[in-house]
This record gives C-alpha cells, sequence and structure tokens, in this order.
C-alpha cells in the first residue's frame, strides 16, 4: 500500500497552478495523493484575484479558515508537500493537532513568524531571491533544515528543474523511508 501525500497548492490555488500537474504526473504512480487548493480552503472570494488581495485575505484570517478546514478533512496521518501558502496552513494546522509525519514546504510564507514547530520531519526549501525568507538563525533556533536554490525566487516551485528536483528528493527519500531535500545540483 502506498503512502499517503497531502499536497496542498500555493496561494493561487489550482486556477493559476498548471505546474502543480507535473508533481502530480511524477508522484501519483507512488503514492496515495490528495490534493487541496489552499486558495479554496481559505475561502477567498474570487472577485478579489490579485495577489494583494489575496495576501491581505490570507493574513486576516484566511490562513486561519484554511487551517480550520484541513483539521476538519485530515483525520488520517500522512506525508505533506506543500507551495506557499499551503506552507503555512500545513504548520499551522499540525500546532493544532494535525496528524503528520513529515512536511515538505516549498517558499512557505511568512514561516519566520513562527516561534514553533510541528513534531515531525521538517524540510524548507526557499529561492535566494525570496525577500522574506527565514534566516539560519531561526532554523538553528527551531533546529529545522532548510535549503537555498540560488538565482530563484518566491515560485522556484513552478520551475521544471525545481519540480524535478523535488520529486526526486521525495521519492529517494521515500525509498530510503526519511522523506527529506537532498542537496543535489539542478539538472540542466
Amino acid at each position: 500500500m502506498a503512502e499517503r501525500l497531502v499536497i496542498l497548492s500555493d496561494m493561487w490555488g489550482a486556477k493559476k497552478g498548471l505546474w502543480i500537474t507535473s508533481y502530480l504526473g511524477y508522484l501519483q504512480q507512488y503514492f496515495d495523493i490528495v490534493f487541496y487548493d489552499s486558495f479554496k480552503l481559505s475561502d477567498i472570494s474570487p472577485i478579489n484575484y490579485t495577489a494583494e488581495n489575496i495576501c491581505r485575505t490570507l493574513k486576516n484570517g484566511g490562513i486561519d479558515t484554511a487551517v480550520a478546514q484541513l483539521l476538519i478533512k485530515e483525520k488520517e496521518e500522512s506525508h505533506y508537500l506543500t507551495f506557499c501558502a499551503g506552507g503555512t496552513i500545513a504548520w499551522k494546522a499540525a500546532l493544532a493537532g494535525l496528524p503528520i509525519k513529515s512536511l515538505m514546504a516549498v517558499s512557505p510564507l511568512d514561516l519566520h513568524l513562527q516561534t514553533e514547530k510541528p513534531d515531525c520531519k521538517i524540510n524548507l526549501l526557499y529561492g535566494e531571491n525570496q525577500a522574506d525568507r527565514p534566516g539560519r538563525e531561526w532554523t538553528t533556533e527551531l533546529d529545522m533544515d532548510m535549503e537555498i536554490m540560488p538565482k530563484f525566487g518566491r515560485e522556484l516551485y513552478s520551475d521544471d528543474k525545481i519540480i524535478q528536483k523535488v520529486c526526486l528528493d521525495l521519492l529517494e527519500s521515500y525509498l530510503k523511508n526519511e522523506l527529506s531535500f537532498k542537496k543535489r545540483p539542478l539538472v540542466s
């Protein structure tokens, strides 16, 4: 029986996330995948579909709404692969009791504001040019791994090289039963 992998999208959800199909294509034959659209979980009105409005809504209760919905929907202990807002949603849900085996968060929002971490294996991946990524002091204080990809920004997860890297890391870790990112060069 395949391990269960819950995937949480970025703040744009499936509407702007054609890249998500690449992750699903790579991973679906190895994992029992459940996908959640973070935009929908956050109950954001489609009328306000701009980056500024989405970020404002997420910070003003949208993340909390998504956390509450995820806690209702997910009762089975699972691995989580998350992107942008999805990483923050999974992090906060785990702190609120979400049964979680591991969290692989690519470019999660505002984690540097968190003072405690979930009790699971956590791996973070950020772009070098992402302005709001946590500093090394934060990851050291919370005893976590963080990898920074040179020359990438916030939406690094939509790049084909990063998609391949994350999927290969996840599959290799799954086969070794450790689920974490590996330091490896990008495929050209």
